[in-house]
C-alpha cells in the first residue's frame, strides 16, 4: 500500500494524540471526518496501523528500577532458544524481550519495585531460565529518548 501525504499528516497527528477522535483527527489533518475515517480504516487493514494502545508508565506505578539482561544461550541444545523464550514469557516482570544475532542472544527488560524485589525476581525467575550460559545486566539509570514513532 502506498501512503501519501494526506496519510502521512493523519499518521502525524494520530501520533501527537492517539486518543483524539475522528473528527478531531481530520480538523487537524486538514480533511473531512469521512475522508479521515477511510483512511484511517485503509491503514489499519493494510497494517500500518498495527494498534492503538493505552501506555502506562510504570514507575508511576511503583517500579523504580528497570534492568536490561542481556542472555548469551547454549546453542548446543536444539531447542534453547524456544525454551528459553517460552519460560521467560511467564515471567510477569519481564516487559520486553528481543532476540539478536551475535554475541548478545536475548535481552530481557525487567522491571521490580526497588532493589529488594529485583533480587528475589533474579534469583528466583531469571536464574532459572533454561539454557542460560551468560548473563550481563545494565540497569536503567535515565531515559533519554523513548519514541515509539516513526519520522513521518
Amino acid at each position: 500500500m502506498q501512503v501519501d501525504d494526506t496519510d502521512r499528516r493523519i499518521l502525524r497527528q494520530l501520533l501527537a494524540d492517539p486518543a483524539a477522535g475522528t473528527a478531531v483527527l481530520a480538523d487537524r489533518a486538514g480533511v473531512t471526518s469521512a475522508t479521515c475515517w477511510r483512511r484511517l480504516e485503509r491503514l489499519q487493514a493494510a497494517g500500518i496501523i498495527a494498534r492503538q494502545a493505552a501506555v502506562i508508565d510504570w514507575r508511576a506505578m511503583g517500579y523504580g528500577v528497570e534492568v536490561s539482561l542481556r542472555f548469551t544461550l547454549d546453542k548446543t541444545e536444539p531447542r534453547a532458544f524456544d525454551d528459553f523464550l517460552e519460560a521467560a514469557r511467564e515471567v510477569p516482570e519481564v516487559i520486553a524481550i528481543e532476540t539478536f544475532l551475535g554475541r548478545v542472544d536475548v535481552r530481557l527488560n525487567v522491571i521490580a519495585r526497588d532493589m529488594a524485589q529485583y533480587q528475589e525476581i533474579y534469583r528466583s525467575r531469571i536464574l532459572t531460565l533454561p539454557h542460560i550460559t551468560d548473563i550481563e545486566a545494565l540497569m536503567l539509570i535515565a531515559t533519554i529518548k523513548n519514541e515509539t514513532g516513526i519520522p513521518i
